[in-house]
């Protein structure tokens, strides 16, 4: 009688945590490989810059939205995935802006653009209901005004795609430090 009372309980526990986002399988197998790809690309788009914008900041009325990484870090798994995924399909239209002008290599920001869009595709399956609760306008506008005030004002040039590549960067470093506690530890 015990052991099947200790085997129902373990049959339960188990069965609730392969539904659960914390123990979805492509975040515990590919998320990190994923993320470290990413930031990597980043970095290599940054090192192949010919231009000199190490110490520019974007500006003021382009803020970083920290409010909501506070917000999105103590929510649900699945809001915390949610946020995330629409954090990385915002960044790929944003990429897929015109990016002639920038310094980087064609190629690189096609890899980092594959990459992303991976990364969003893997975290979007984990989540439980594929319908996801709404966006959030804020960070929709957020990434409107990185295009408006940064991209176009500064006519899409190589300077401000290195202003954008490093607050991406930033962004990038925020997800991952949003989605690891979710990580099955190794």
């Amino acid at each position: 009688m015990f052991n099947n009372s200790i085997l129902f309980v373990c049959l339960c526990l188990g069965l609730y945590s392969a539904g659960s986002a914390l123990s979805c399988r492509w975040m515990d197998h590919k998320f990190r490989q994923y993320s470290e790809n990413s930031l990597d690309l980043l970095r290599t788009m940054a090192h192949n810059s010919t231009n000199s914008t190490e110490e520019a900041e974007v500006e003021e009325t382009v803020a970083f939205p920290n409010d909501l990484y506070s917000q999105a870090s103590k929510a649900s798994a699945e809001d915390r995935l949610g946020f995330t995924v629409q954090v990385l399909d915002e960044v790929v239209v944003l990429f897929e802006e015109d990016h002639s002008s920038a310094s980087w290599e064609e190629r690189g920001v096609e890899n980092f653009l594959n990459v992303v869009t991976q990364l969003a595709d893997g975290l979007r399956s984990c989540l439980k209901s594929h319908s996801h609760k709404k966006k959030s306008k804020k960070l929709q506008m957020y990434f409107k005004r990185l295009s408006r005030h940064v991209l176009e004002q500064m006519n899409h040039s190589a300077e401000s795609w290195e202003l954008i590549r490093m607050e991406i960067q930033s962004h990038f470093l925020r997800t991952v430090q949003l989605v690891s506690p979710l990580l099955t530890p190794n």
